[in-house]
């Protein structure tokens, strides 16, 4: 910008032009108030005045331009922000006289308030207008669920969502851009999710993990805006939450209740839900050895492990007693029935083998049912149950059958994680059917301790760069058409040989794979950055 001056009256406007001139070029020497240093140089200074200069006249000053700024780059963040339009300007900083407020009608955000200030060590100053220096956050625009707006201009950021958990997620990506660069750079970020399901699942049933190690991973969670923590707590191994309706299938290794509500309050605070999962007909080994009378018998007495025998009517009192009490437990809009590898539809003929299943799914569903039917009838019959307790029912593919003469309610969410089982079938046939699918696919995202069965420790590179939400099975993706029928997907740590890596060990192994399933849930298109670079970008902002 240059100062021209204009008219007749050249003699006081000078001299007012000249002060003010003087005063641009001393501000133009110095950092704008609150602001860090620019990211280029200042404009040169005058040069001084020499020793020994005539000084009977000075000369005109010449007019000096402020301080210019190259565009600004987008923010360095894990997951990379979808959008960021440039702009010039300092950007900002954390100094100390800043302060993170809440804009009117958006009292519902002092928590993250409170959180961003404890994080960026500035205060927190409540619901007052903002001012120089202030991060304010507000409810308010019609963007979709969890996206946000980041404004950065005039040595303030603002950070709007029409939701929560939006708003949120903009102050992760303000906190990982101060700790990676120390600023926040100028411009507007328009960010939200590819998918409205991302996630971490840990079964904590063959190997007991503490709350506290559990709330470490909710706040790693929080920073990469994951929003799903999948429980599995109970197989043959232990059942490990406390139970006031059968408290007699409890393992020694538990979480009590007052440690769960304790996770899932922090859960909440940090836009996570917490999907409890009790799995059955199958991996039910725990419930079992309490109740051996309910365990699945062949014909010849031999019993099957973790099976329950769905032809008795305790066998379905005793799992609805437990879902009933966990869905209270666990405040979430979701729960995991399991389904999956029921051992009577693993032999070659089952009806043989298990006749009181055959003979109960001819009753229930009429002389042509068979037993894929009765199991079938037992998910949806879960289904109805975790539904009037408000949940949405989720369960593994391969409980889903097909040809028979009962099908799975289309509410159930489907979890697709293999391709391996009897009578498989491709992800395209539960898609082509209408269904809601979430990716676990065991190819890219199973942690499995020991790496038994073939299953080798995923790596964040080739998440990275290999699999998107559309690569449900294997590593073919399906069809881009099907897109909006998956949800989303979850990184999952199964636990098969326990004693295999320790708590930490765990904690360690997961940090990089669950970091690239982080990105590409929330970005699924292919990222710009290498993988080298991406791996050192999350070690800076993720300390």
């Amino acid at each position: 910008m240059r100062y021209v001056i204009r008219g007749p009256h050249a003699g006081p406007t000078l001299l007012a032009a000249a002060v003010a001139l003087a005063t641009v070029t001393a501000c133009s020497n110095g950092s704008p108030s609150g602001a860090g240093s620019p990211s280029s140089p200042s404009s040169p200074s005058p040069p001084s005045a020499v020793s020994g200069a005539p000084t009977s006249a000075a000369p005109t000053p010449s007019p000096t331009p402020t301080r210019t700024y190259p565009l600004s780059t987008a923010p360095l963040t894990v997951p990379a922000v979808r959008s960021h339009e440039p702009a010039r300007g300092p950007g900002w900083r954390p100094v100390p006289e800043a302060g993170v407020v809440v804009a009117p009608g958006s009292g519902a955000l002092a928590d993250e308030a409170r959180l961003l200030a404890g994080e960026l060590k500035i205060a927190y100053r409540g619901a007052v207008p903002a001012r120089a220096g202030d991060v304010e956050l507000a409810l308010g625009g019609k963007g979709a669920a969890e996206s946000y707006t980041l404004t950065t201009r005039d040595n303030r950021v603002r950070i709007t969502g029409p939701d929560e958990a939006g708003v949120f997620y903009g102050t992760r990506t303000l906190k990982q851009s101060v700790k990676g660069s120390g600023a926040m750079p100028e411009g507007v970020v328009e960010d939200g999710p590819a998918k409205p399901q991302r996630g971490l699942q840990v079964d904590t049933a063959r190997k007991h993990f503490t709350a506290a190690w559990i709330e470490a991973r909710l706040r790693e969670m929080a920073d990469l805006k994951l929003n799903q923590f999948g429980l599995h707590f109970t197989d043959d191994q232990g059942f490990r939450i406390a139970s006031d309706s059968h408290p007699e299938v409890v393992s020694a290794d538990h979480l009590s209740k007052a440690e769960v509500r304790r996770i899932i309050a922090l859960a909440r605070s940090l836009h996570i839900t917490v999907v409890p999962e009790i799995d059955s007909p199958g991996h039910l080994g725990a419930v079992l050895r309490a109740h051996p009378d309910l365990q699945l018998r062949s014909v010849a007495g031999v019993p099957r492990r973790g099976a329950i025998d769905i032809s008795k009517p305790a066998s379905a009192r005793i799992v609805d007693d437990l879902l009933r009490e966990y869905a209270e437990l666990f405040p979430g809009g979701w729960m995991h029935l399991g389904a999956d590898e029921y051992q009577a539809l693993t032999v070659r003929d089952p009806a043989a083998s298990y006749p009181q299943l055959a003979q109960a799914a001819r009753q229930k569903y009429g002389a042509q049912a068979g037993i894929e039917d009765l199991a079938e009838g037992w998910l949806n019959d879960r289904a109805a149950v975790v539904r009037a307790a408000g949940k949405t029912a989720k369960a593994w593919n391969d409980g889903f059958f097909r040809g028979g003469l009962v099908n799975a309610d289309s509410r159930i969410e489907v979890e697709y994680w293999t391709g391996k089982e009897i009578g498989a079938r491709t992800p395209t046939g539960y898609l082509a059917e209408g269904r809601k699918v979430v990716n676990l696919n065991d190819e890219y995202l199973y942690y499995v301790l020991g790496e038994p069965n073939q299953f080798t420790y995923p790596t964040g590179r080739r998440i990275y760069e290999q699999w998107t939400p559309l690569v449900l099975r294997g590593t073919t993706p399906v069809p881009a058409r099907y897109g909006p029928q998956i949800l989303g997907g979850r990184f999952a740590v199964w636990c098969d040989l326990s004693n295999a890596q320790t708590q930490a060990q765990v904690a360690a192994g997961i940090r990089m794979p669950l970091t690239a399933t982080a990105q590409k849930l929330w970005d699924e298109r292919k990222p710009a950055m290498s993988w080298a670079a991406f791996q050192a970008l999350a070690a800076k902002v993720r300390g």
